[in-house]
């Protein structure tokens, strides 16, 4: 059974940075692509950002295309999403998921287990 941790949320100001962080603690996803997902206060969760098993081909929303960056540690056990030039439409819940497949991809779907979420919350 997958159990996923994030952690790195918090409040900071429009143009600022966090970096999310999605751990694996029992290391059984290292075979499969993550991604972060997003959702804020009365609007569908969307996606953020996806990257394979083996920490490549890594994908992107377009809103977030330029100013997030998403990586996996060596083990494969954590991933990253960093944040850059957040603006306050990036106010969400993020939560990653685990996709049923190695590659991953951008529908919501296709993710079998999710983490709780972190609130992040970019003021203007």
């Amino acid at each position: 059974q997958v159990q996923l941790a994030e952690s790195g949320g918090g409040l900071v100001q429009a143009g600022g940075s966090l970096r999310l962080s999605c751990r694996d603690s029992r290391r059984t996803f290292s075979n499969n692509g993550v991604a972060w997902f997003r959702q804020a206060p009365g609007k569908e969760r969307e996606f953020v950002a996806v990257i394979d098993w083996r920490g490549g081909n890594p994908r992107y929303a377009d809103s977030v295309k330029g100013r997030f960056t998403i990586t996996r540690d060596y083990g494969g056990n954590t991933v990253y999403l960093q944040m850059d030039n957040l603006e306050p439409e990036d106010t969400a819940v993020y939560s990653c998921a685990v996709s049923r497949s190695s590659v991953g991809s951008t529908n919501v779907s296709d993710y079998r287990y999710w983490g709780q979420g972190t609130q992040v919350t970019v003021s203007s």
